[in-house]
């Protein structure tokens, strides 16, 4: 059969966010006589419900872009108030350096950021964000509010998004820094919210996310509200421990031993006694270069140190902050920045492996065959 002459354009050549549109048929099938769908580009709309697929999957997953977002503005206190596991709401207020009304309406455009605008910087990245898409995909899937204000500003800006589609802007009055309020999430996404867990379950992955952002920055003061709950206050600390002490109470940290070892690769931290266990990993947080990452490597580095002293699927508790040159570790391979990749893996599986078993190797209940009676740095044994 005949081929049809006319020219196919090559999928290289199409503009990137096309999409088939089988409404808008104008070109049949010359074997079949079938309308075939025309490229057309996505609507703006639609480009960001779809990052933000990738990007939100759950209330804790906006925390997280909106703390790291505070953090990265040099926020000293965070403020976070959840309602209904953050389902119905989500409110993060900091003191930050804020943002211009300019800025403030720029940060809602895709793929608009100020961390980051060549192939250099974003190898050397040290942001937490850097994509340019957390807050126009929240957006489009809630009903959003943003207001900021800089030190130079008489007033600051308010931008309401109340449908995922429609924008207004107004002046406000408010102190210097950034309130983001997410309510109603996934409200015009239906099929999304319906896979939502129970409000407990999410929650608790936002209380999470409070937790590992609180430990990897112990100078910024936190504090976490839950439909109208004080759950978390933890004031700036003068040390990695105090703040270990505040979010993970005294039973953990008294069964904590400081993990250190310098090099190109340095570890430092806390793990637990082999005693002070439990049959997952939560109790690991692992950060990369001050970034929380579930990294298999580094996890799995932490269970080699202790060896025999753990059971099979058994994990300690550990604090841990491995900081290497930036561009050894790749944090640009999940949508939600949550692993990374290593330049080279096994150097740094040694190293974490070699912190844990050189602490391990010095602390007092080894000597005693793992008796239980030494006590870990907080001043007492586990409990």
């Amino acid at each position: 059969m005949p081929r049809s002459s006319r020219p196919v354009a090559p999928l290289l050549h199409r503009p990137p966010h096309a999409i088939l549109q089988p409404g808008a048929a104008q070109v049949r099938c010359p074997r079949t006589g079938v309308g075939m769908a025309v490229i057309r580009v996505m609507p703006d709309w639609l480009k960001n419900q779809i990052a933000a697929g990738e990007v939100v999957e759950r209330p804790a997953s906006v925390l997280k872009e909106l703390l790291e977002n505070s953090l990265d503005a040099g926020a000293t206190r965070i403020d976070v108030e959840v309602v209904s596991g953050g389902i119905d709401l989500i409110r993060v207020t900091d003191n930050g350096s804020g943002m211009s009304r300019e800025d403030a309406e720029l940060a809602l455009e895709r793929h608009a950021t100020s961390k980051c605008a060549s192939m250099e910087e974003l190898r050397a990245i040290a942001t937490f964000g850097f994509r340019g898409e957390a807050l126009p995909s929240i957006a489009s899937i809630s009903r959003f509010t943003l207001r900021t204000r800089t030190a130079d500003q008489a007033v600051g800006t308010l931008v309401s998004i109340p449908d995922g589609l429609h924008r207004t802007v107004e002046d406000a009055a408010m102190a210097v820094g950034t309130e983001i309020l997410v309510a109603d999430l996934f409200h015009n996404v239906p099929v999304r919210r319906k896979f939502l867990k129970t409000e407990h379950t999410e929650y608790q992955a936002c209380l999470e996310v409070v937790q590992r952002m609180a430990l990897a920055a112990h100078r910024v003061h936190f504090e976490l509200t839950a439909d109208g709950r004080k759950v978390i206050s933890a004031p700036p600390e003068a040390s990695p421990l105090a703040r270990v002490f505040t979010i993970l109470g005294r039973r953990i940290c008294d069964g904590l031993y400081e993990c250190r070892l310098a090099g190109r690769i340095e570890v430092s931290g806390f793990i637990s006694r082999p005693d002070l266990k439990k049959r997952a990993s939560s109790g690991l947080f692992t950060f990369v270069n001050g970034r929380f990452v579930k990294d298999r490597v580094v996890v799995q580095a932490v269970v080699s140190g202790y060896g025999t002293l753990l059971g099979r699927g058994e994990y300690p508790y550990a604090v841990l902050e491995v900081h290497l040159p930036a561009g050894e570790v790749d944090v640009n391979v999940h949508p939600a920045k949550s692993e990374v990749r290593f330049e080279r893996s096994n150097e740094v599986f040694a190293a974490v492996s070699r912190a844990v078993r050189l602490t391990l190797s010095e602390a007092p209940w080894v000597a005693e065959e793992f008796g239980g009676q030494g006590a870990g740095i907080g001043g007492q044994g586990a409990g």
